[in-house]
């Protein structure tokens, strides 16, 4: 339902509705109050990805989780990602969900097979290791690079995975033999992303201690119950 035009005006006493500066003078905040409200009711909008205006999509998707929406794209293409982006986020960590937002950010088809399982655990036996193969059409407005980080970032760090876009590999990647590169435990991830890109590899027991001998890394090693002690014939 619609505000009249004189909604505030009206309200005005009967005799003050007479005296042309009371009017005029009510009307000024009538004015700067009708705008606020205006916004007001405009709210419900503004956060609606099929009626916002262009400038507020990226800031919509970063509240989503994805600030990496380029404002380049097309404005269908934005609204897109962050509507399908929302419908994906109650099923994150899903196949469902990774697919919805695989398709969203492509425009593509996208096949995702998961192989891992929640099972029983059995004496003796080993279960696989979870792995994830993703196939899609293509990898829309990303490269290669950055639709294989995307992919990297939504899984959980132990799972292997594997890429295939538009009939390439992406990942794992082959050197110049046609055999997969990379190496260490989790040779099917890219370096230099992941959850935890940023902690520093190294020996020791964690990678913050300097690896070395001792009962701890901070203490000289040798021999003796105190390395700190003087030897034998030295006076304390």
């Amino acid at each position: 339902m619609g505000r009249r035009r004189d909604w505030l005006v009206g309200q005005l006493p009967m005799g003050m509705l007479d005296d042309d500066f009371y009017v005029r003078f009510v009307s000024l905040f009538q004015q700067v109050g009708s705008g606020l409200l205006d916004d007001v009711d405009n709210i419900a909008n503004v956060v609606d990805p099929s009626v916002a205006p262009v400038p507020v999509l990226p800031w919509l998707a970063s509240w989503l989780g994805m600030p990496w929406i380029d404002e380049s794209l097309p404005e269908e293409a934005q609204r897109r990602i962050v509507h399908q982006a929302g419908r994906a986020l109650a099923w994150r960590g899903t196949q469902r969900g990774f697919t919805t937002l695989l398709q969203a950010v492509t425009g593509d088809e996208v096949v995702v097979e998961d192989l891992g399982s929640v099972r029983r655990a059995v004496e003796g036996a080993s279960a696989p290791d979870p792995f994830v193969r993703v196939v899609a059409g293509s990898t829309g407005w990303l490269s290669d690079e950055d639709f294989v980080e995307l992919v990297a970032g939504e899984l959980p760090a132990p799972v292997r995975f594997e890429v295939v876009a538009g009939g390439r590999r992406l990942w794992p990647r082959a050197d110049p033999d046609g055999r997969p590169s990379g190496g260490g435990d989790h040779a099917d991830r890219p370096s230099g992303g992941g959850d935890h890109a940023d902690r520093p590899s190294g020996g020791g027991d964690h990678a913050g201690r300097p690896s070395g001998g001792g009962d701890h890394a901070g203490r000289p090693s040798g021999g003796g119950d105190h390395a700190d002690r003087p030897s034998d014939g030295e006076e304390p």
